[in-house]
């Protein structure tokens, strides 16, 4: 990669729109039933920064984030907070109130009989039904009106229209091309333009259910979903696919701050190493979820954070003359191993989706494959005890880092009056 190429993407053109330093961009990356992990950082903050403005004497903030990023369940998550921008700083607690209320049956379906447990065969049948009468091996229209009925459209074109935030973009990965797609909704007059790069593009067009159905559609797992691009159809998956670059939307956008919150895994081999022998159906089947979800970002992070803090130590005048300007980013990722958090919870999957699993050998739990059968269950697991013990855990991280984050954040004064974060 050289020079130019890495400065353009992981930081801010200096012709890009200027909204000042404090504006913020919150970045949420995928991960399934993981992405719970999310709803507790944010509702940490959020807990933060009203305790602070109220022991400032400051009325009650606005919704702290312009511009909302989010790929596969971290799309539903970012889309749900824009749709609730009006609320203000109150959203990011009421995130959590939504997945509280979540439970797998809300999110997808596989129809099996309660023996298939004990037959591969019966198991391996009922899973090409599913496959055959949805495209996939589970049924997600449950997801579909999950969404229908959590999130308001038209309270996300309010929250534009009044200019609480500048843009809402879902991305998602196309099976058609192989390309990279950031679908961002914004106001008419905004002035950045679509872009293309290579292997990943953008298109303005409303956010809608599909859109964040095709973003979250873990392949083989949930169902491929046609949108339309450029006038013609493609068939998209999940947006973690291909994803090199999870910045590069924010900054394209002229956030000078950004927050980024993943659900990488910190200790992932800590229990591979209980495992022997050959892999399980669920050593496979782990493995591929975390390839899909193969979190690069920490390496665009780190990009971001050297080539910023290289322009910052540049003469002025140096400074100055470059077409760019430095970014700052805050990310935020769990402390602790979210496999060895779902090892505790598998039992609560649906029985019909343990069963069949099970009988497949993908949940074995038996012959030193926890670390695997809890790597797979972790996508599934929307139910209460695991986004609980999620949500828990990010109120955790974040609190852990109150200091940082209040920095980040600047001072009510900043946040109240727009002015610059020093």
């Amino acid at each position: 990669m050289s020079l130019d190429t890495l400065i353009t993407h992981n930081t801010l053109a200096r012709d890009a729109p200027d909204y000042g330093a404090d504006a913020c961009a919150l970045v949420l990356m995928g991960g399934g039933a993981r992405t719970a992990y999310q709803v507790g950082v944010l509702k940490a903050v959020g807990t933060m920064l009203a305790a602070r403005a109220a022991a400032a004497g400051a009325q009650a903030q606005a919704f702290p984030f312009q511009w909302l990023f989010g790929t596969s369940a971290g799309a539903l998550n970012a889309s749900y907070l824009a749709s609730i921008a009006t609320q203000g700083l109150p959203a990011l607690s009421q995130l959590a109130t939504f997945w509280s209320g979540l439970r797998s049956e809300r999110v997808y379906r596989l129809e099996a009989p309660g023996w298939v447990r004990a037959n591969r065969v019966v198991a391996g049948l009922t899973l090409a039904r599913q496959v055959r009468r949805h495209r996939a091996l589970l049924d997600t229209l449950p997801l579909v009106d999950t969404l229908h009925h959590a999130i308001d459209l038209q309270g996300l074109e309010r929250a534009l229209e009044q200019r609480l935030i500048h843009t809402l973009g879902v991305t998602a990965s196309s099976y058609t091309t192989g390309e990279h797609w950031t679908f961002c909704q914004t106001r008419p007059d905004h002035p950045v333009q679509p872009w293309h790069r290579p292997g990943r593009r953008s298109d303005f067009q409303p956010i809608t259910i599909e859109h964040l159905m095709a973003s979250s559609a873990i392949p083989f797992l949930f169902p491929a979903v046609p949108l339309w691009v450029e006038g013609h159809k493609e068939h998209f998956g999940d947006g973690s696919m291909r994803q090199l670059s999870p910045l590069s939307p924010a900054i394209h956008f002229g956030a000078r701050r950004v927050l980024v919150i993943g659900v990488g895994q910190p200790q992932r081999s800590g229990m591979a190493a209980r495992s022997a022998g050959e892999p399980t159906a669920g050593t496979i089947a782990g493995h591929a979820m975390a390839s899909v979800f193969h979190d690069t970002l920490q390496a665009d992070v780190e990009q971001a954070q050297r080539v910023s803090q290289t322009l910052a130590r540049l003469p002025p005048g140096l400074a100055a003359a470059l077409p760019y300007r430095p970014v700052e980013v805050l990310a935020i990722q769990p402390s602790f191993s979210l496999d060895e958090l779902a090892h505790k919870h598998i039992r609560e999957l649906p029985a019909p989706t343990r069963n069949t699993l099970a009988g497949l050998g993908a949940l074995d739990t038996a012959r030193g494959a926890a670390g695997s059968a809890a790597s797979l269950a972790s996508y599934l697991l929307f139910e209460p005890g695991f986004v609980n013990a999620l949500i828990e855990l990010g109120e955790h991280d974040a609190w852990r880092r109150k200091e940082e984050l209040m920095g980040f954040f600047g001072t009510p004064e900043d946040l109240a009056s727009g002015a610059a974060v020093p």
